[in-house]
């Protein structure tokens, strides 16, 4: 086991504070809406059989493109027996899913909540690391499970370069396409691990938290295309062929001064001297050298004034939009029933771990778990982290440091060859 450094005052009086907070919310949450709480998925690997509660992708993609996935704590943690899983290695596809406990209808009129933990140790710099939640029942395809497996929601942090997000992406069966939040949610770029959280409401709104705080919510009309537009442009209007909106017009009384197209663009340097030296025999006849003329003001156009019939902009007439109507099952993503969690990624530098995943619907038996899981290692997993950090710091300022007086040694051999010499 990994022995810790003492905790600080700062330090304990912290995670008191966090420890306190999260057993009043689930003090209160015993009371309330948990007692009748759903959990259609759990998972926290933290048994061999895993594996048999997950299937890897294997028709997928070829053997050599798909990655493998471990179980392990990581390089950092508060519990070394508390595990995920991880992907392995570089440059390869990762696909793994699950059969849910029971699947979850959105028939029922209940919150939907998907919730889990990444943790990205490697310093990520391109990879996905988000959920899906599938339908299928029993005629899911686990083995061929991958990108073009239809879903509900595709929920979770995605990295390369500079593009740094986190999806919340929604079928809808009145669109081909899935649809895409129209701004994006930020996500966490650390090698700490962080809680994801996604609620979906059968008031046809929505809720995305990080680490337990809400990052964004709204109305699915208002962030998602899954609606037409209220108004659009008349069809049967259209700007009338009179109708004038150009600002400005050239003055018809200014006129073009005479002579104005003999000015040269460039004249001969009035102050420049044939040189002394200069022999035009040998030289040739000697000339100015050219300079731009200042009173060589271009190509002439006339001076602009305001338009007296300038009417401004056109502004094309809006009328209601006839296909418009409301759909009260917006939220209805798993119309017949979601069955299925799954991972379906690629990451070009591995080494992520994914943990404590919950399907349920209540926010509160999701916070629940997460001060049992995530907010109960939370602390340990920083304080091993910056240890560390502490020490690789301190072995690299050390590497340095030898190097520098490696140098010098170079330096002070080569000044006593020279001596000799």
């Amino acid at each position: 086991p990994h022995n810790h450094r003492p905790h600080s005052i700062h330090t304990t009086f912290y995670h008191a504070i966090v420890t306190m907070k999260f057993s009043l919310l689930a003090a209160a949450a015993l009371c309330g809406s948990t007692v009748n709480a759903e959990i259609y998925f759990k998972e926290q690997f933290n048994d061999d059989a895993w594996k048999d509660r997950w299937t890897v992708s294997s028709d997928w993609k070829s053997k050599s493109e798909l990655g493998e996935w471990t179980n392990t704590a990581g390089e950092f943690y508060a519990d070394a027996s508390d595990k995920g899983i991880q992907t392995s290695q570089d440059a390869r596809f990762y696909g793994l899913s699950a059969a849910m406990t029971k699947a979850f209808n959105s028939s029922d009129k209940k919150d939907l909540v998907i919730q889990y933990s990444v943790k990205h140790e490697q310093k990520i710099d391109c990879g996905g690391a988000y959920i899906k939640l599938m339908p299928g029942g029993d005629n899911f395809e686990s083995t061929k499970f991958g990108g073009d497996t239809p879903y509900a929601i595709m929920f979770g942090p995605d990295i390369c370069g500079q593009n740094k997000r986190t999806h919340v992406i929604f079928h809808y069966d009145k669109k081909e396409d899935n649809l895409l939040i129209k701004k994006d949610v930020g996500c966490e770029t650390d090698q700490l691990s962080h809680l994801y959280t996604l609620v979906l409401r059968p008031d046809n709104t929505f809720e995305v938290f990080v680490d337990n705080k809400s990052v964004r919510s709204g109305k699915l009309e208002d962030e998602f295309d899954f609606l037409p537009e209220k108004e659009i442009k008349d069809p049967e209007q259209s700007k009338p062929e009179d109708w004038v909106d150009v600002r400005e017009i050239p003055d018809p009384e200014d006129v073009k001064p005479e002579g104005y197209d003999d000015i040269l663009e460039e004249i001969p340097d009035p102050d420049a001297a044939k040189p002394d030296d200069w022999d035009d025999e040998d030289d040739g006849e000697w000339e100015a050298p050219m300079m731009d003329n200042p009173d060589f003001k271009g190509p002439w156009s006339p001076k602009m004034i305001p338009n007296p019939d300038y009417k401004g902009a056109w502004v094309h007439p809006m009328i209601a939009n006839p296909e418009y109507s409301y759909d009260d099952n917006m939220h209805a993503v798993c119309k017949d029933g979601c069955t299925h969690v799954g991972f379906e990624l690629w990451q070009v530098k591995s080494g992520t771990i994914f943990d404590d995943i919950i399907v349920t619907d209540s926010l509160e038996e999701a916070q629940k778990f997460a001060e049992e899981t995530f907010f109960k290692k939370k602390e340990g997993e920083k304080e091993m982290f910056d240890e560390a950090e502490k020490k690789r710091r301190e072995e690299q300022e050390a590497a340095m440091a030898d190097e520098e007086d490696f140098d010098m040694d170079d330096m002070e051999d080569m000044h006593m060859m020279g001596d000799e010499f």
